[in-house]
């Protein structure tokens, strides 16, 4: 018997399709191809966006017109003619201003490179480049690292490391070697990316000073390919389930004996499926894998569950547009941002695009990887459409009111007493993502700056997620305003919620506690005897108290609320500073 969700799935298709522009269809794809068509051309060619910036008056008969001329931020200009640097026989004048310190740092760059490309015309390599580096990124206790070897080009001696003076080879993995022979010796600056090392990884190979941290731009581009169908699934949509709100042509569904569970399951499924084969397509195209669709398929789960709700949310297509247009920029960011840092930072693995970025370098994903990055955005799209059934009924779907109204009545839709401890738990996936993604963003911050900024973010999102639901109860009634039930709905989230934090747990798969910022998120230094007993049992304590503190707030005003949300933000911050940063 097929079952009942498929039904509506397979109505939501035929409407979809006899609604369908063409003209608007033909667009889409369009787009579509186009961006397709750049995406190879922008992965190999990284763009100079600082080509030609500073111009250099350098006559033709000087030895530095064709370094400065084969310079992509300098531009040869006449002598005598308004520039930023002025080369008189071998004296170089500049400004002193940042302009003129920075057109002198790309000149003796675009020098240095000069000499480069005519040492590697010399028929003595080895007198040419005495010592080359090859440079590959290894796992070393769990955490990806930098590994260098230096060389000699007389691959006849025994391999010792080159700060020590001997010849020889040794690379990253710590085993001897010669030089690779299809280069020859080091690369000059402008071969780098040529022989060594590409836009989609690989190993670097030249002189010491033309090594680089990678950069996965070329696999950063590609990945955008997958975001682009999922920001034209949720506008679609959330246009459907808008639609049947403001036209009421919902109510036939509800009146079928279909439960609400049914009718968004089926609802949703063609977009969600949609976006699956699109991946996949693309994929293909690329030469991703079955694990890079399996991470873009959470991704658009999480899409289409946000703009689940803000489609229940909006009273308008306007305010429709500005929801999913904030949906859209804040989880693109929330994947793009991390997966700048595939093979060089752990904090990479919050996002599930750095699955895809893996899978295009040509690297192995790790177990650890794959769950830090997709398990938290699976739970917190399941946790969006749960919130958006609790609302999708009548009294809800066709009644206008206000965005942060909806949001309420889909916190309390749900809501019962002995469901606080549930709830707090349940609120761990955005707990988890939102933090993960705080510490992405400040990592790169220096640790007196950023380690203030995130025990305060900290401290703000945990306490709005424990709570924020407690005050949506009392707002509509699921709780009776007393302290004593405040004081145990405070507890019951409390303790849910320190339990449900344990999924913090996963990150020590990719190695993210070892991380000044990441310790100071998932876990405090191990500890034993009675320090041990105290960091187990101190964040149930936390958590109770100050979810009890919300609550007591909650249960009599919104501007009381607030009031004990600030106290409970500021007991959380004490805890943090005292038991994190001083007895981990």
């Amino acid at each position: 018997m097929t079952p009942r969700f498929l039904r509506v799935a397979r109505w939501e298709v035929e409407r979809g399709a006899d609604a369908l522009d063409r003209r608007a269809l033909a667009g889409v794809l369009l787009a579509l191809l186009a961006v397709g068509a750049a995406a190879p051309t922008l992965a190999s060619n990284a763009g100079t966006p600082d080509a030609d910036i500073y111009p250099v008056a350098v006559s033709d008969s000087s030895p530095y017109h064709e370094p400065v001329e084969r310079s992509g931020p300098l531009r040869p200009v006449a002598p005598g003619t308004d520039a930023v640097l002025e080369i008189s026989g071998t004296e170089v004048r500049a400004p002193d201003s940042p302009t003129g310190r920075a057109a002198a740092e790309a000149l003796a760059s675009a020098v240095r490179a000069y000499n480069d490309r005519l040492m590697e015309r010399e028929p003595d390599r080895a007198a040419a480049f005495p010592v080359s580096v090859r440079l590959r990124y290894v796992e070393v206790g769990g955490s990806t690292t930098g590994g260098a070897g230096a060389s000699t080009s007389d691959s006849g001696d025994t391999g010792t490391d080159a700060d020590s003076g001997g010849s020889g080879a040794t690379d990253a993995g710590g085993t001897g070697g010669g030089s690779d022979s299809s280069g020859g010796g080091a690369a000059s600056a402008d071969s780098l990316g040529a022989a060594g090392s590409s836009l989609l990884g690989g190993v670097q190979q030249g002189t010491p000073g033309d090594i680089r941290p990678p950069f996965p731009l070329g696999s950063l581009v590609l990945a955008f390919l997958f975001l682009v169908p999922l920001n034209v699934a949720i506008q679609a949509y959330g246009a459907s389930v808008l639609n049947e709100r403001i036209n009421r042509r919902g109510e036939a569904l509800l009146v079928t004996p279909l439960s609400r569970s049914e009718i968004v399951a089926g609802k949703t499924l063609p977009y969600l499926l949609a976006c699956v084969a699109v991946a996949a397509v693309v994929a293909l195209a690329v030469g991703a894998g079955f694990l890079s669709v399996l991470a873009v398929s959470a991704l658009a789960g999480l899409f289409l569950g946000c703009t689940f709700l803000a489609a229940l949310f909006a009273r308008s297509f306007k305010e429709l547009t500005f929801l999913t247009t904030t949906i859209s920029v804040g989880l693109t960011a929330y994947a793009f941002v991390p997966a700048i840092f595939t093979d060089v930072h752990p904090i990479a693995s919050v996002s599930p695009l750095t699955v895809v970025v893996t899978q295009l370098t040509g690297a192995p994903v790790e177990l650890g990887t794959l769950l830090v990055s997709m398990l938290p955005t699976a739970l917190a799209a399941l946790v969006c459409f749960g919130l958006g059934v609790g609302i999708y009924r009548e009294e809800d779907l066709f009644t206008q009111r206000a965005p942060p109204a909806k949001a309420i009545d889909a916190l309390a839709a749900h809501l019962t007493l002995r469901r606080c401890a549930l709830w707090g738990a349940l609120s761990i996936p955005f707990v988890l993502v939102a933090e993960l993604f705080a510490v992405a963003v400040l990592f790169v911050l220096p640790l007196a700056v950023s380690v203030p900024l995130l025990l305060g973010a900290l401290a703000a999102i945990e306490e709005v997620a424990k709570s924020l639901f407690l005050f949506a109860g009392f707002e509509r009634g699921r709780l009776e305003r007393t302290d004593a039930t405040a004081l145990r709905a405070g507890l019951l989230s409390g303790v849910g919620f320190a339990v449900g934090e344990k999924l913090l747990l996963i990150t020590q798969l990719v190695g993210l506690p070892t991380l000044e910022l990441g310790r100071l998120t998932v876990a405090p230094a191990a500890a034993s005897g009675p320090a041990a007993l105290v960091l187990l049992l101190a964040p149930f304590a936390l958590h109770a108290l100050t979810a009890a503190t919300s609550a007591l707030g909650a249960r009599r005003s919104t501007r009381a609320y607030l009031g004990a949300l600030g106290l409970a933000v500021l007991l959380h911050v004490a805890y943090n500073a005292t038991v994190v940063t001083t007895l981990a």
